[in-house]
């Protein structure tokens, strides 16, 4: 029960601002907030990866069997995110109608982020299903410089004005 008000707690504290937010821009151009980007951070690097297994199997060392074994589940991977960010829009959508009125009704309210709560928990659990499958079928060889290849990429990519690469000795202020 505790961990159950936690999380609720918790994704209120994270989810209403960003839905806030959503409702008074509009439906129209947003892009996903902040928060939520923060919070699938780590599943959108599993499909990184996965992705840049099937990408560069070369340089991995994938033989033919390990690549017909990855890309079927590379494939369901990317089916299940495409349904999971439709599901948690419409979701998302329901909740702020709720949340529309000024008076509006606290059980609906807790139920539809319960609901948007259980469509990301759900997700998430089946990433790591994924994950599971796809590191079983490499070595640890291939393991390791899969891991190096990520490393390399998450170092070369841009970053925004609010976070300028740190280099050796230097300190943000």
């Amino acid at each position: 029960m505790k961990k159950l008000v936690l999380a609720l707690s918790l994704l209120a504290v994270f989810a209403l601002p960003a839905f806030a937010e959503m409702k008074d821009r509009g439906m129209s151009g947003h892009g996903e907030g902040h928060g939520q980007m923060m919070a699938m951070g780590t599943m959108d690097r599993m499909g990184t990866m996965m992705a840049m297994c099937v990408d560069h199997a070369d340089k991995l060392g994938l033989s033919d069997d390990q690549l017909a074994k990855l890309k079927p589940v590379h494939r369901a991977m990317q089916r299940k995110q495409v349904q999971f960010k439709a599901d948690r829009q419409l979701a998302e959508i329901d909740f702020m109608e709720i949340m529309e009125v000024k008076d509006f009704n606290l059980d609906l309210a807790t139920a539809a982020v319960q609901k948007i709560a259980q469509i990301q928990t759900a997700h998430h659990l089946e990433m790591l299903k994924s994950m599971k499958e796809v590191r079983s079928l490499l070595t640890d060889e291939q393991f390791k410089a899969m891991k190096k290849m990520m490393a390399t990429m998450n170092d070369e990519k841009p970053r925004g004005k609010m976070m300028p690469k740190k280099h050796k000795g230097q300190t943000r202020k």
